[in-house]
């Protein structure tokens, strides 16, 4: 199945690209230009809505990601699953993960991303957004993702404005993972504190790489007969090289088009996907 992201996207007005073209001071404003591009940002995607999904939040969850954390090898939007047109077949536990963005030095958009610590047992090395699963004592998806955030990096609720979330997804191990979008409008004010038992390093990369046809490779994957596309990004910063894929990748692609209003300029292709014969916490997408 080939999707298309510029279906699922609303009209928002103004696009963020023409609020970076922007690079003046504002004549005798309290804010800087910076933050009223930011403030400006935030004011169009509270306007943003998902595409609805029918899975009841307060079924029976069942299904499971290894060690609690956000990290897959795959990840496809819900609404491109079975989960969609029968909740009853999937309970998936519910997760978040923080798309946290900020406007870097050149004025450019990023985001904030984490290297997993190479001593877990699951997924180590390997790049991921902060998040995991929710908790009894989260109010919402916004809450559960800047609750792992400050656990795994240090990064301050108070510092992060959530102003929307996106369309689930459902990970390799069908645990269902809500992306939450949140601007960072001082980049200073945080200072990363990783967790040494979870991630390695912290680093940000610009969100508009992931609606580019640069420094990506792609392979094409099977599950259950119906092939589709794995995207991998290759970004380097101060001398170190990371390989961002996998569910990580989707996320940050659909992030992109949304907020630059426009669709990859790479084919996406998920599978067209079918019901295990067997679903058990065991079933995970190949």
């Amino acid at each position: 199945m080939i999707f298309s992201n510029l279906k699922r996207l609303p009209l928002l007005s103004p696009p963020f690209v023409k609020l970076m073209a922007s690079s003046t001071s504002l004549n005798g404003g309290s804010l800087s230009n910076s933050s009223q591009r930011l403030l400006a940002l935030a004011q169009q995607l509270r306007h943003y809505r998902p595409p609805t999904c029918s899975l009841d939040d307060n079924e029976e969850q069942i299904m499971e990601e290894a060690a609690g954390k956000v990290v897959s090898q795959v990840g496809f939007q819900e609404s491109v699953t079975p989960v969609a047109k029968n909740p009853e077949k999937f309970r998936p536990k519910r997760a978040a993960v923080l798309i946290c963005l900020f406007e870097g030095d050149a004025g450019d958009l990023r985001v904030i991303l984490t290297k997993r610590s190479s001593r877990l047992s699951t997924h180590s090395g390997e790049v991921s957004l902060p998040g995991g699963k929710a908790e009894e004592g989260d109010k919402d998806d916004g809450d559960t993702a800047t609750r792992e955030a400050k656990e795994e990096i240090g990064l301050d609720p108070s510092l992060v404005n959530v102003v929307t979330v996106l369309e689930p997804f459902l990970s390799k191990h069908l645990l269902r993972v809500v992306p939450v979008i949140g601007i960072l409008n001082d980049k200073k004010a945080f200072k990363p504190t990783p967790n040494p038992a979870e991630v390695d390093a912290v680093f940000d990369a610009p969100l508009e790489m992931f609606v580019k046809d640069e420094n990506r490779s792609v392979e094409e994957r099977e599950w259950m007969g119906e092939k589709y596309l794995l995207h991998f990004f290759d970004y380097e910063i101060e001398n170190k090289k990371y390989l961002i894929w996998g569910l990580t990748a989707g996320i940050l692609i659909r992030a992109a088009s949304v907020v630059y209003q426009r669709p990859p300029a790479f084919l996406e292709q998920s599978p067209k996907f079918k019901f295990p014969r067997v679903v058990d916490n065991n079933t995970v997408m190949r």
